[in-house]
């Protein structure tokens, strides 16, 4: 199955796994709990991981699955995958429990430690996103699918997307040195998909992510031109032994000349 198709298949399985998602949310009890690192868990973020992991293993049940929802393989073994689905089926649990629709379901094909295919669902929203690095990046909503592509950082105004959730100082000092910019604020991987679209020309990160977090927003950044890098410029890559991220850039094309704005 080439990964244009394997793309679709997993937007289908995406968009499943939102409709078990707003059944939660739009009815009364979230059931919500608290996982040991005290964030929060709802009855939606379980059964979108059934949905999907089922999903996954219909299309390709011959690719592991890394899934914030299921504890992960030891190293050990996930060192010799070459090929693996890196899932997170709630992204954005604090905006979903605030009711702000600012949510999405995140499925990412990983090869070789690089993001390939990447789906970004936004089911309270009614848009998807998805991208095949090197046959391109794509919008889905009540309109249809249109094409996207990252823009240029020279043309207008710098718009800036940080957390909505987890804005902090640093984001705020770079902001500021950066001069006159616009700044958005905005929930869960929907501010790579703005990147992606062209809508923002940077998203700075400067606080904890973990590799579900970011997998299938930076495949759609990458298939639409942009990149996803840490601090020192190189690509964001995954699977690995912690799999927590360093603080990274997302950038449309050309890259904004971020650096010189970093905390000395």
């Amino acid at each position: 199955m080439g990964l244009v198709t394997l793309a679709k298949e997993a937007l289908s399985v995406a968009l499943k796994a939102g409709e078990e998602i707003l059944k939660v949310y739009e009815g009364g009890d979230l059931k919500t709990s608290y996982k040991e690192d005290s964030s929060p868990l709802t009855a939606a973020d379980e059964a979108s991981d059934r949905v999907i992991s089922e999903g996954l293993k219909r299309i390709a049940p011959d690719i592991p699955v890394l899934s914030e929802e299921t504890k992960a393989e030891p190293y050990v073994v996930r060192r010799n995958w070459k090929r693996l689905w890196i899932i997170d089926p709630l992204d954005g649990t604090k905006e979903f429990i605030k009711r702000n629709g600012e949510f999405t379901v995140n499925i990412a094909l990983v090869e070789d430690n690089k993001p390939v295919l990447g789906v970004v669902h936004a089911p309270a929203l009614g848009v998807s996103y998805f991208g095949v690095v090197g046959e391109g990046a794509f919008r889905i909503d009540k309109d249809g699918e249109t094409v996207i592509r990252v823009s240029d950082y020279g043309q207008g105004r710098l718009r800036i997307v940080g957390s909505r959730s987890h804005a902090g100082k640093e984001l705020e000092e770079f902001v500021k040195n950066t001069g006159d910019a616009d700044f958005v604020s905005m929930g869960s991987s929907l501010k790579f998909c703005l990147v992606a679209e062209g809508k923002a020309h940077l998203y700075p990160r400067f606080g904890p992510t973990m590799e579900w977090d970011t997998a299938a927003a930076h495949a759609v950044v990458k298939a639409a031109g942009g990149s996803v890098t840490d601090l020192e410029g190189r690509e964001l890559t995954y699977n690995k032994e912690d799999l927590l991220n360093p603080f990274f850039m997302v950038t449309g094309a050309p890259s904004f000349p971020w650096q010189r704005f970093l905390k000395k």
